[in-house]
């Protein structure tokens, strides 16, 4: 029998469509995956692009065609509201929101380029907010010769970016930063004649053309921080590993502009750490307990599980969430997810330190008191990497963001979801006993062996309909790649209101920076949030309450 009901816009029928259907009248538009969904404004778009980037692309588009369709959202934004994206732009990359600064730096690189004048002149402006360093310059640089040449605005942001600089901040960014992407900066230099304005400042740029020993002797007048950085980063290459230590710890010197040949020697860590840049301890963890340094009961395990333990430092350094869960992973394994270098043994008291650092890099959110189900989605779409990590997959981090607001929801259940594969019951639904108090590392690893198939995001409302669960908000961890359900997400929610009299909300955690939303943009009690952004968890205590 034809069932009319569902083709026809009534109360009814839009409770009975199924996903592969768009709901008739609500400007449904087809997902990557072959469903419906509602597609994200292009500023909610935009800001889904600079969290989570598309590196890697998704399960269903791969990291061309995602970069593709995000970039015409950003030229659409540049060339109807450009002043508004590059402050969009540099909000985001200045606020620490934002995983990795690469989607940034293309954005403003965009507005450079396409942009009308005002725009372009305010995205040469920010140049120096964003590009915060010498790889974010020569970054910048790729994306911005990619849309065009070098007129004279961008000779003159590159110019002020060097000249605008303190002469040992100068020093810094271009001894710790030589070179990337096959750019350096002798290339820029030469690109954006810049004017010295010191006598340091063009020992620094001759330094940069022609290498240290292209400048022979140093002259007088120098900034004496600036002359020593440079006489010791050039004495390093002949001191044995105890000597350079002394130095190292001396000028505070970092890793990138110690030899590779030193980095050998537990010593030379030993100094290095002292004065390390909170991400770049964390980045390097590994290698520091390869060496020996970091060990059961050593000094230097204390220092780093007391830096992991400053909430102030963690905040200030701007560390994102996703670089310590990536860290916990990768260390906690005892192995390079690439296979690089040889494994060492982790150090407890480190891992713990960075599963008290990830929870540390969330802003404090409020207890609600609310009923809480946190629904991760399981399906195979989630197994796509987050940021391009092969090793770190949508999945896990959802538990690991599920995690943080179980924390401070004692009223709170947890449960995953897929389109019914063997494992879970005959719906696809299955509840999880993750405690708040257990082991990140562990809750990632037990996720990331969960059976998986399709998409169905109405499972977590018609489950609890079912069997009776009193549920205030349903937050979902997914990727919007919904397909597979009988009924759409929204109509679940609709039914599951009508049927208990539970005014129940919807959070959608969007895992991808795709452009679709289960949440219906109509209904005031769903709200459609960035995934691994550290404002999440505060952002769903304000909306609940």
């Amino acid at each position: 029998m034809l069932d009319y009901t569902k083709h026809f816009a009534t109360r009814l029928g839009r409770l009975l469509t199924p996903q592969d259907e768009p709901i008739p009248g609500t400007g449904q538009v087809p997902n990557s995956a072959g469903g419906y969904a509602w597609p994200v404004s292009e500023w909610d778009r935009l800001d889904r692009f600079l969290v989570l980037g598309s590196e890697g692309g998704t399960f269903y588009v791969n990291e061309r065609q995602l970069t593709i369709e995000n970039a015409r959202v950003v030229e659409v934004l540049v060339r109807e509201q450009g002043e508004k994206l590059v402050r969009r732009v540099v909000e985001m990359s200045e606020s620490g929101r934002v995983a990795k600064n690469d989607p940034a730096l293309f954005a403003l690189a965009m507005a450079a380029s396409l942009g009308d004048e005002a725009t372009r002149k305010a995205a040469l402006d920010a140049l120096p907010k964003v590009a915060r360093t010498g790889t974010h310059l020569f970054h910048w640089l790729q994306f911005v010769t990619g849309f065009r040449g070098w007129g004279r605005g961008v000779r003159r942001a590159v110019s002020d970016w060097y000249v605008d600089k303190p002469p040992r901040a100068l020093a810094y960014q271009m001894l710790k930063y030589p070179s990337r992407d096959g750019w350096a900066h002798r290339d820029a230099l030469r690109l954006g004649h810049p004017k010295p304005p010191s006598l340091t400042h063009d020992l620094l740029f001759r330094v940069a053309v022609r290498g240290r020993d292209g400048v022979g002797e140093l002259p007088e007048g120098l900034v004496p921080e600036v002359r020593k950085m440079l006489e010791g980063v050039h004495a390093l290459e002949q001191l044995d590993p105890r000597e350079a230590a002394v130095l190292i710890a001396e000028l505070k010197l970092v890793r990138e502009m110690v030899p590779t040949p030193l980095l050998r020697y537990p010593e030379v860590w030993e100094a290095l750490l002292e004065d390390m840049p909170l991400g770049a301890m964390i980045r390097n963890l590994a290698t520091m307990t390869r060496v020996g340094l970091v060990a059961p009961g050593s000094e230097a395990t204390a220092r780093v599980v007391e830096r992991l333990g400053n909430e102030d430092r963690l905040l200030s350094a701007r560390i994102h969430p996703i670089a310590v869960l990536a860290a916990l992973k990768t260390y906690a394994s005892g192995h390079s997810a690439r296979g690089r270098g040889s494994p060492w043994e982790p150090v407890a008291p480190v891992v713990d330190a960075l599963d008290g650092a990830f929870y540390r890099t969330f802003q404090n959110a409020p207890t609600t008191g609310m009923r809480v189900m946190l629904a991760l989605d399981v399906s195979g779409s989630m197994g796509t990497g987050v940021h391009g990590m092969d090793y770190l997959s949508c999945r896990e981090a959802a538990a690991a963001m599920a995690l943080v607001t179980a924390a401070t929801e004692p009223r709170h259940m947890f449960t995953a979801f897929t389109a019914g594969l063997g494992g879970f019951g005959r719906n696809g639904l299955t509840t999880l006993s993750f405690s708040p108090r257990e082991r990140l590392d562990d809750v990632v690893r037990r996720t990331s062996s969960l059976t998986f198939g399709g998409t169905d995001i109405a499972l977590p409302m018609l489950e609890a309909m079912k069997r009776g669960w009193a549920v205030d908000v349903f937050v979902v961890y997914t990727d919007n790649e919904t397909w597979a359900g009988r009924i759409h997400p929204s109509q679940a929610l609709q039914k599951y209101r009508e049927k208990t009299g539970i005014p129940a909300r919807l959070v959608v955690i969007g895992m991808a920076s795709n452009g679709f939303t289960i949440a219906d943009p109509l209904d005031g009690g769903m709200l459609d949030v960035v995934g691994f952004d550290a404002a999440t968890p505060r952002l769903i205590a304000e909306f609940v309450r």
